[in-house]
C-alpha cells in the first residue's frame, strides 16, 4: 500500500479542487463559491461515462511487464537557493532499472512528496531560465520589490506563466524564442503590507503590467540542457493589460463591443487571465483569455451572470482607478475580453488580435490541427464546472511562405469559419452508472459525439446555427448558445491536444467536486464518480481522423486518483506500475506520441506535477511522475523536447494566510527573498534524450 504525505498548509476539503483560498481568491475570483453559471438543463458529461477497465484493456494488461512504482529508487530535490542542485544517483543506473519503460518514458518516477522545491527524476538535472521581474527589455531596472513601479515592470518579465511556446530562432545557433503567458497576479505576495480593501493606484499599474505576454529570447548551453534569457535582444516584447489589441472577425465594430474610449469597436486595450494556448503552423502564438469575469464589477445582467461576472466589487478593484472595469459605467467592455489571441513574435511592431470567431469563453487552450487541405482546427475548453468544449474549423488555407501577404492572409485565418460545440453520447444505460466507477455491464465506456454548429463566419458576413440568436450574439454569448443547442456538460474541460503521431484529441477534465453533490446531476457514462475531486482524461477519435468531421468517438483514457483506488483507471495498465495522479489540467506531446499532464489543485497529499503517459502500445497507460513543483505551486505550461523539459512553475507559496511577510515558501532563491513564479528547464546528465 502507498502511503501519501500529508498537504501542508491547506486544510483539507476547505477549497474546491484542493485550491487555496488565495488561488480561489486571485486566480478565478471564487469560481468554485459562486453560483453553478450554467444552469441549462443540458446532459452532463459526467451523465455520460464511467471509468474502469474495457474487455480489450482487461486483455492487453495481461501480457504486460509491470514497472517499478511510483516513488521506487531515488528522487531528485533541488533545494532553493540553487535550483539547480544534481539529484543523487546516475544516469547509468536509471536507465538499467527502468529499461522496460515506454520509448521516451524510461526514467525513475519521482515520488509524491511536499518538498519546497522542483523534484526530478535521478540523473537529471535542472535550471531557472526566468523569474518573475528579470529585466527583459532595454532600459528595464534590475528587479527591486521593494521599489517595484509599474514602468519597470512593463520591462520586464510578467507575474504568473502558464502556456510556454519555443519557437526557432534561424540565423541564431543555440537560441529560442520563449513565448510566455501571465495569467494573474498575486498582490499579496508581490507588495509588502498589501491592503486588499484599499489597493493604491500604483499597485493596480504593477499589476496591469504584470499581466498579459512575454517574448524572450533564451540561449542553451551547448554542452548541457541548460537554458538562460537573453536580455535586450531586438525581439524581446512585453505585452500588457494596456497594449492595443485589435479586435477581429465577426464581431469587430458590432455595437455589443463598442464602448465611449473605443467607438469604433476593434480596438480593445490588453488581455486578461491568459491561461494555456498553442503554436500555430505559420509560426504565430494562441492565447486563451479564460478567467476575466473577475476583473469587472457591478454588473446585474443574466447575460454577465451566466460568465461569472459578479454584482459587486472585484478582488483587486481596479474599477477604482479605470471605469472600463465597471460593468454598470462601461457596459460592452466585459465583452471584449473572453476570446482567443493571437500574437506574432517574430514582428515586435505587430497588434496582436483578438479572434472573435473562435468564441467568447473561458477559454483554457487554444490548439491547431491542418486539415488536408490547409485549413486550420482550433480546439478550446471552457474552464468551468459544467460547461462545454468547443472547435473552429476554418474556411480558409494557410498560404506557405515569408512573405508580408503570406503573413497578413495566414493572421486572417481564424476570422472566417465556423464554430461548433461538442455532444457526447454514451452507450450503457444510465441505470448501470452508480457513482463509485463500477463498470456497466458492456465492461466500455465509451459513445458517439457530433460537433453541432453554432454560427459560421465569412468574408461577406456571418450566419448563426442557433434559433433566437444573432451572429453576432452567438459569437459573444458562446456559453447561452452551447446551452440552446444542448451541449454537453463536462467537469471543467481544460487544454485539448490532438496528439501529432496518431490524431487523437485529448481533453484534461480536472475535476468536480460538485457532481451528485445536492441537486446537481449524478455520475454518468463520461464522468465516471459522484463528487469528482480528481478528474480525468478523455480520448476522441475524430471520424475517419479528419479534424473537420462533424462526428466522432469517444473512450475513457485515463480517471485520476490514487491507484490504490478502485475507482480509478489507466487505460488498462496495471495500477500497481504508474504514479498517483489527481487534477490534470495541462497537456502535451513528447516527439514518440507519449502524453505529458501537468496537474493543479492535485487531492493526495503530494505536490502537483509533471506526468508522462504513453497513449499506444503494449504500454499504454504506464503514467510515471517526471517532476514536482514547490509548496503552494502549480505545474504549468510543459514543453517536451527531445532533450529538454520546460515547466512554468505558477504561483509559487500561494498558501492561505501567506504574504510577503510571512512566506509560505523560499523557492526559488532562498530565505530572505521574495518567492517569485519561474520557468525551469529539466535535462538528462549526459546530454541523451529524455527517457530513452
Amino acid at each position: 500500500m502507498r502511503k501519501l504525505l500529508p498537504l501542508i498548509g491547506t486544510p483539507s476539503g476547505s477549497h474546491p479542487g484542493g485550491r487555496s483560498a488565495m488561488t480561489c481568491r486571485f486566480r478565478c475570483g471564487d469560481a468554485c463559491f459562486h453560483e453553478v453559471p450554467n444552469t441549462s438543463s443540458n446532459e452532463y458529461v459526467g451523465d455520460v461515462i464511467a471509468g474502469a477497465l474495457s474487455r480489450r484493456s482487461m486483455m492487453r494488461a495481461a501480457a504486460v511487464v509491470t514497472v517499478a512504482a511510483a516513488g521506487a529508487g531515488a528522487v531528485g530535490v533541488a533545494q532553493a537557493p540553487q535550483a539547480d542542485a544534481a539529484p543523487a544517483g546516475t544516469a547509468a543506473e536509471t536507465a538499467r532499472r527502468t529499461h522496460k519503460g515506454a520509448r521516451g518514458l524510461r526514467f525513475a518516477a519521482v515520488a509524491p512528496n511536499t518538498a519546497d522545491a522542483v523534484t526530478v527524476p535521478e540523473g537529471y538535472r535542472q535550471n531557472i531560465v526566468i523569474r518573475w521581474g528579470e529585466p527583459i527589455l532595454r532600459g528595464a531596472p534590475a528587479f527591486d520589490p521593494e521599489k517595484q513601479t509599474a514602468k519597470a515592470q512593463a520591462g520586464q518579465f510578467g507575474y504568473n506563466c502558464d502556456f510556454l511556446a519555443l519557437l526557432p530562432l534561424p540565423g541564431e545557433r543555440n537560441r529560442q524564442l520563449l513565448v510566455a503567458n501571465h495569467e494573474y497576479t498575486d498582490e499579496v505576495l508581490m507588495f509588502r503590507g498589501y491592503d486588499s480593501a484599499n489597493p493604491t493606484r500604483e499597485q493596480a499599474e504593477i499589476a496591469w503590467a504584470a499581466h498579459g505576454l512575454s517574448a524572450v529570447v533564451v540561449e542553451g548551453d551547448r554542452k548541457t540542457g541548460k537554458l538562460t534569457a537573453v536580455p535586450r535582444h531586438q525581439l524581446n516584447r512585453r505585452v500588457t493589460a494596456t497594449t492595443e489589441f485589435r479586435l477581429t472577425g465577426p464581431v469587430a465594430g458590432s455595437e455589443l463591443v463598442k464602448t465611449s474610449a473605443d467607438p469604433s469597436g476593434t480596438k480593445v486595450l490588453g488581455t486578461l487571465n491568459n491561461c494555456s494556448g498553442g503554436v500555430t503552423p505559420w509560426g504565430t502564438t494562441l492565447h486563451g483569455e479564460e478567467n476575466f469575469n473577475q476583473y469587472f464589477a457591478n454588473s446585474g445582467r443574466a447575460t454577465d451572470k451566466r460568465y461569472g461576472i459578479g454584482t459587486g466589487a472585484s478582488e483587486r478593484k481596479w474599477e477604482r482607478f479605470d471605469k472600463r472595469f465597471d460593468v454598470a459605467q462601461e457596459p460592452n467592455e466585459a465583452h471584449r475580453f473572453g476570446y482567443v489571441v493571437e500574437f506574432d513574435p517574430y514582428d515586435p511592431g505587430s497588434t496582436p488580435r483578438k479572434h472573435t470567431a473562435l468564441g467568447r469563453f473561458k477559454h483554457e487552450a487554444a490548439t491547431v490541427r491542418l486539415t488536408r487541405d490547409g485549413r486550420p482546427v482550433v480546439y478550446s475548453g471552457d474552464d468551468e464546472r459544467f460547461d462545454y468544449f468547443y472547435k473552429f474549423v476554418g474556411s480558409k488555407r494557410m498560404r506557405h511562405g515569408s512573405g508580408r501577404a503570406v503573413r497578413e492572409h495566414n493572421l486572417s485565418l481564424l476570422d472566417e469559419g465556423t464554430l461548433y460545440v461538442a455532444k457526447l453520447t454514451g452507450d450503457s444505460p444510465a441505470i448501470e452508472i452508480d457513482g463509485t466507477g463500477k463498470l456497466p455491464n458492456d465492461g466500455e465506456f465509451d459513445g458517439s459525439g457530433e460537433w453541432i454548429p453554432l454560427a459560421t463566419a465569412t468574408a461577406d458576413g456571418a450566419v448563426s446555427h442557433v434559433d433566437g440568436m444573432s451572429a453576432e450574439e452567438v459569437f459573444v454569448f458562446t456559453r447561452l448558445a452551447g446551452d440552446k443547442v444542448g451541449a454537453t456538460k463536462m467537469d471543467r474541460p481544460e487544454d485539448i491536444e490532438p496528439n501529432p503521431v496518431t490524431g487523437k484529441v485529448y481533453v484534461a477534465l480536472t475535476n468536480n467536486s460538485n457532481r451528485g453533490v445536492g441537486s446537481n446531476a449524478k455520475a454518468d457514462e463520461v464522468n465516471p464518480r459522484n463528487a469528482n475531486k480528481h478528474g480525468h482524461v478523455l480520448e476522441l477519435t475524430e471520424r475517419w481522423n479528419r479534424p473537420e468531421s462533424t462526428r466522432f468517438a469517444w473512450s475513457l483514457f485515463l480517471v485520476a486518483g490514487d491507484p490504490d483506488d478502485p475507482a480509478t483507471y489507466f487505460a488498462g495498465f496495471p495500477k500497481e506500475g504508474v504514479s498517483p495522479i489527481s487534477c490534470p489540467d495541462n497537456v502535451a506531446f513528447d516527439p514518440y506520441g507519449n502524453l505529458w499532464i501537468s496537474t493543479d489543485g492535485a487531492q493526495l497529499g503530494s505536490h502537483d506535477g509533471l506526468f508522462g503517459v504513453a497513449t499506444r502500445g503494449e504500454r499504454r497507460g504506464e503514467l510515471k511522475q517526471f517532476l514536482t513543483v514547490p509548496k503552494g505551486a502549480e505545474t504549468c505550461g510543459p514543453i517536451i523536447q527531445d532533450r529538454r523539459v520546460l515547466v512554468a512553475v505558477q504561483h509559487p507559496g500561494e498558501i492561505d494566510g501567506a504574504s510577503v511577510e510571512k512566506p509560505a515558501s523560499t523557492w526559488p532563491d532562498g530565505p530572505g527573498t521574495y518567492v517569485r513564479p519561474a520557468v525551469v528547464a529539466v535535462w538528462r546528465a549526459d546530454g541523451c534524450d529524455i527517457g530513452v
